[in-house]
């Protein structure tokens, strides 16, 4: 598939190469499509949905998504940078969309009060992104960087922050109930409660 049109819905379609910055699409529907070395940075999706669908190496840095949906949708090795999630449509009668980050950059990206349960970020490199007021219980964060990420009344409840780094999490106003840390990061949370360790 060479081109993307406003208003079709495309399925088990697969997009290679496509050089798209700074675009903007509306009403759009991909079911179980697949994207390959893609280039939608600072590309606006309005009113569209990704259901099922793959993006692998593409950049998808500052994509805007209005009002759009996502469901099964999976990212390997893909620049995203820079993207507000929060602006996407995530139906209240959901809590887990099945979204899957596998080695993905995503600094600079805001997921500020959504309610993702169960969300995959692995192996994710997560500088500065907001995580704030949102719910996240029984994801999985492992092996991720999450160096000057905020987490501020988040719902951590059986997170699995396993081989994950950087992360400031301030046991006092989150939720973190269940989650796993390793042994020598989780000394980094005792710097929440005021505790100093000597050898």
């Amino acid at each position: 598939m060479t081109s993307i049109k406003d208003c079709e819905q495309y399925f088990e379609a697969s997009f290679e190469k496509l050089e798209l910055p700074e675009k903007h699409y509306e009403d759009i529907e991909f079911e179980e499509c697949r994207f390959f070395d893609c280039n939608f940075s600072q590309t606006a999706f309005r009113n569209c949905k990704f259901t099922n669908c793959e993006f692998v190496r593409c950049n998808l840095s500052s994509m805007d998504l209005p009002n759009t949906r996502l469901f099964g949708v999976t990212f390997k090795e893909t620049k995203l940078i820079g993207v507000d999630w929060a602006k996407a449509n995530w139906p209240v009668f959901h809590l887990d969309f099945e979204l899957d980050f596998d080695r993905c950059i995503m600094n600079d990206s805001s997921f500020f009060g959504l309610t993702l349960n169960e969300l995959m970020l692995v192996e994710c490199k997560l500088h500065d992104v907001d995580f704030r007021e949102g719910n996240f219980a029984g994801s999985a964060m492992t092996y991720c960087d999450f160096t000057q990420s905020l987490f501020t009344r988040t719902n951590l409840r059986n997170v699995d922050f396993s081989e994950s780094t950087g992360y400031a999490i301030n046991v006092l106003n989150n939720e973190v109930e269940g989650a796993r840390f390793s042994r020598h990061e989780a000394l980094s949370l005792l710097e929440s409660l005021g505790i100093v360790l000597v050898d």
